[in-house]
């Protein structure tokens, strides 16, 4: 029988990860708020402290760019601990952010909060997190869509929150390994470097990052310029979600309007997603927008249009079977690489090592389903893994270890909303 999570242990991590009303992944590590990693603790923090929750989601806005952006760092207090820092990103904007965005969790996070709460005054605090969450939809839509295919892009690996993931291989490569910065790693200070990216994924990563800056951040130009430019399945299923849940916020806060406009969003990404399901892998695959090719490839992303409702259930259940199939392979699922890839490394960041926000997405879809048997296997292995290494940022799934950061926010909120 599988040890049960330690819950004191795990709202211990997020006070003790606290900077003040947003949350830090990991001391040192990862020293300021990152975008989807607070969405996800925004839905711990709901567990035991509703007020906190409210503030997590709120700081995170304190970083969205006018034109509805939400950064995927908010550089809320100075740090020598992470490379890249603001004055490598060049955005000028106060507070300083990064130029580019993550995963957009932050509406699926305001409905757990605001469905979970008992403060008479939460719908005073979701009305303007509601307004914040409709124009970073609008941004992906204009910014990441501007030629209006349904399928939104990341012009960035890190913009996936999968930064090394083999699904990135080919286009990456023509990224030039020429950054015009200094590289100046901190990461490999506190982790071991076998669990990090390559140090020429580094200069790829900060090549972007410099042309980017170079043209003053601005969309179109980006837009035009950029040599890596993919619909990533991860980042379209969770936006399509998400649009799901802004669409039932829409019915409290919002205009006809803005719900005409979401459903016709959510009906088109519909169509746009199917286009990127593989019959003979069972899995979804993103597209190279600069080949047009699907990038043959199976990853966990792969999966989470379980999450957003998109397969149809004979997809669903080939899903499952292919998950169960990766999960024989290895002691611990779900590997973020397929381990019948040549290109699967157990220990290395997004190329094999087991991720629990990814697991809860995949298990929640596959429940949506009534692939209970699926989701319960997922869910189990999940509560197995943190029980008896901690809450790690990820985990090795053929031998359990737990690797990367220690005392990780992320982790310990999938450990809360898992116990509930």
């Amino acid at each position: 029988m599988t040890s049960p999570i330690d819950i004191q242990a795990a709202r211990d991590v997020l006070l003790a990860n606290d900077r003040g009303g947003y949350t830090v992944p990991t001391s040192r590590l990862y020293p300021f708020q990152w975008n989807w990693d607070s969405a996800f603790v925004a839905m711990g923090w709901a567990t035991f402290d509703e007020e906190r929750a409210w503030r997590e989601l709120e700081r995170l806005i304190e970083g969205q760019w006018d034109d509805g952006m939400v950064p995927h760092i908010v550089f809320h207090a100075p740090s020598d601990d992470y490379f890249p820092g603001p004055d490598v990103w060049g955005t000028h904007h106060e507070p300083p952010t990064s130029g580019i965005s993550q995963p957009p969790v932050f509406a699926i996070a305001l409905r757990v909060v605001l469905e979970g709460a008992t403060d008479p005054g939460a719908a005073a605090r979701a009305r303007p997190l509601y307004q914040a969450a409709l124009a970073s939809h609008r941004w992906w839509a204009n910014a990441r869509d501007p030629e209006g295919t349904g399928l939104v892009a990341i012009l960035h690996p890190w913009e996936s929150g999968m930064d090394n993931s083999p699904a990135w291989d080919e286009a990456f490569a023509r990224v030039p390994p020429e950054p015009t910065t200094e590289i100046r790693r901190r990461d490999t200070a506190h982790v071991g470097a076998a669990m990090r990216p390559h140090d020429d994924d580094y200069r790829r990563f900060i090549y972007l990052v410099d042309l980017y800056s170079a043209l003053g951040w601005d969309p179109a130009a980006m837009w035009e310029k950029a040599p890596f430019k993919v619909a990533d399945v991860a980042i379209n299923a969770i936006l399509q979600r998400a649009e799901q849940d802004l669409l039932h916020l829409a019915g409290l806060f919002g205009s006809d309007a803005d719900r005409q406009e979401i459903a016709a969003r959510i009906a088109k990404r519909a169509g746009a997603l199917a286009g990127l399901w593989n019959a003979e892998r069972a899995v979804f695959q993103p597209r190279d927008l600069i080949t047009g090719a699907l990038v043959d490839v199976a990853t966990s992303a792969g999966f989470l249009p379980l999450y957003a409702g998109v397969p149809s259930l004979e997809q669903a259940q080939r899903m499952a079977a292919e998950i169960k199939r990766w999960r024989g392979k290895v002691a611990h699922g779900v590997p973020s690489t397929s381990p019948f890839d040549p290109r699967f490394e157990p220990k290395r960041y997004w190329r094999g090592p087991v991720w629990g926000v990814v697991n809860s997405m995949i298990a929640e879809g596959l429940a949506a389903y009534g692939l209970s048997d699926g989701a319960d296997a997922i869910r189990s292995d999940t509560r197995a893994l943190i029980a008896a290494q901690g809450f790690a940022e990820y985990f090795d799934p053929t031998t359990g270890e737990g690797l990367g950061g220690g005392s990780f926010s992320w982790t310990a909120a999938i450990a809360l909303l898992l116990s509930r």
